[in-house]
């Protein structure tokens, strides 16, 4: 009997073959809001920066190059938020982290209700910032918030001026960013964690490793890419702070709570210098892409050393 005619095989494409125009229609949905929203104002705040822009002015604005970078460099109070922020983003992030690991370590045990408890964890997640900021301004409240109330119960003294004292803002405000952003460090730990095999748990068992060996040897290699991506995330994210901040203490008081993106703010919407403004927020961009380009290339190492 003749053979059948078997249908001629389509070609497959590979992963070096060029796509066709038509791919490109179904990635613009997604990449025309990137382009509008996001690199378009970016690219236009980097022009901003090189102008004299500032608002009520009636002269058409003017190119003034590098002037605006240059009086950047002699701002002391600019320089001074900076170093603010620094400190506020790492007490913020390493404590986080070290809460956010115990926790999930924590969740990650064979406990009762600890559907509970990881549900009651992401609470602060579902927040909106300035939420938090109003119900933390409540509990520091001197007069009738629930921290000062205690330490008088406690006999602890008549409280204090929380978030108006210049010893004590900074750190009242750190550990309200604490609070709030414990949870997705805490989640994304806490994934980490599950997908450690538990067969090596249980060989490092038998062999006599105890619960801080077991975690040194078994569980931390596992969970480093995942440590050092969400450290580097929240360390960028916290520098990049304002809402939060904003709410709490605006800034003060006389400065000691103002981060970078406040004083930026404030010398665009409050002076009006926009020009001035937008180099502010050249400067911030460039050390936030430094900090990406250094935890990539770690990335790409810790992948290459595998």
């Amino acid at each position: 009997m003749p053979a059948r005619n078997r249908p001629a095989q389509r070609p497959t494409a590979h992963p070096g073959q060029r796509t066709g125009p038509g791919a490109w229609f179904l990635v613009l949905p997604a990449l025309l809001p990137i382009l509008l929203l996001s690199v378009g104002p970016l690219l236009y705040g980097i022009a901003l920066a090189f102008t004299d822009a500032q608002s009520g002015r009636t002269q058409a604005t003017r190119w003034i190059g590098t002037l605006n970078f240059q009086d950047l460099l002699h701002d002391t109070l600019f320089w001074e938020s900076f170093r603010i922020g620094l400190l506020w983003a790492v007490g913020v992030t390493v404590p986080q982290f070290l809460l956010a690991l115990g926790l999930a370590l924590l969740l990650d045990q064979d406990l009762r209700l600890r559907w509970l408890a990881r549900t009651l964890a992401i609470v602060p997640w579902a927040m909106p910032e300035v939420v938090v900021g109003i119900m933390w301004r409540l509990v520091y409240n001197p007069d009738a918030g629930i921290l000062n109330e205690t330490l008088r119960d406690l006999g602890l003294g008549d409280g204090r001026a929380w978030l108006s004292g210049l010893g004590t803002a900074l750190p009242a405000v750190v550990v309200v960013g604490i609070w709030a952003g414990m949870p997705q460090t805490t989640v994304a730990l806490l994934a980490g964690v599950q997908n450690v095999p538990r067969e090596l748990h249980e060989a490092a068992a038998l062999d006599g490793a105890g619960a801080w060996r077991r975690f040194r040897t078994v569980t931390w290699p596992a969970l480093r890419p995942v440590a050092l991506a969400i450290t580097a995330l929240n360390f960028i994210w916290n520098f990049n702070s304002f809402a939060l901040v904003y709410v709490l203490t605006n800034g003060g008081p006389g400065g000691r709570t103002r981060l970078p993106m406040l004083f930026a703010y404030e010398e665009a919407f409050r002076y009006g210098q926009f020009g001035y403004a937008a180099a502010m927020g050249c400067v911030l961009v460039a050390v936030i892409s430094v900090l990406l380009a250094l935890h990539l290339v770690g990335r790409l190492k810790g992948d290459q050393d595998r």
